[in-house]
């Protein structure tokens, strides 16, 4: 196999086991986020994005590419936690078109009570990862 071939080769293994770690962790985020607090992995992220914004409001535009989400599965994302009353959307005052989203209070302890059940299971899925060889340097490198 000429050099190429093997360089090619060594970034498609990369990708692969990041996607395999990525798949682990979202898995089990989505399992125990789910069951402990009623919240997807997408509505926690959402939650989280938003309630680090400390005064700073995002435009649907920025959530989406924030969550990584097309912008219709954002909408819809939102809408959802609006429904719940864990967000609220309102206009911007400079440019109506702009729709801001931030986190309600509800929406805020709803976070801070799963906050310790995402970073748990985080820890544990690293760590995890750490133990198995195939994976163990990317771990180390997320950790």
């Amino acid at each position: 196999m000429p050099i190429a071939d093997d360089a090619v080769e060594a970034r498609a293994q990369g990708w692969r086991t990041l996607a395999a770690l990525h798949a682990k962790i979202e898995e089990r985020l989505e399992r125990e986020l789910q069951k402990a607090h009623d919240l997807s992995v997408s509505e926690y992220t959402v939650l989280d994005v938003l309630a680090r914004q400390d005064g700073w409001h995002m435009r649907m535009q920025q959530l989406a590419r924030a969550v990584v989400l097309s912008q219709s599965a954002t909408t819809r994302l939102v809408t959802r936690l609006e429904s719940r009353g864990l967000l609220r959307r309102y206009l911007c005052e400079d440019d109506r078109r702009g729709i801001y989203s931030e986190v309600t209070d509800k929406g805020r302890e709803l976070l801070d009570a799963a906050r310790p059940t995402h970073d748990a299971v985080l820890r544990e899925v690293l760590d995890e990862a750490a133990r198995t060889p195939e994976l163990a340097a990317l771990a180390a490198a997320i950790a």
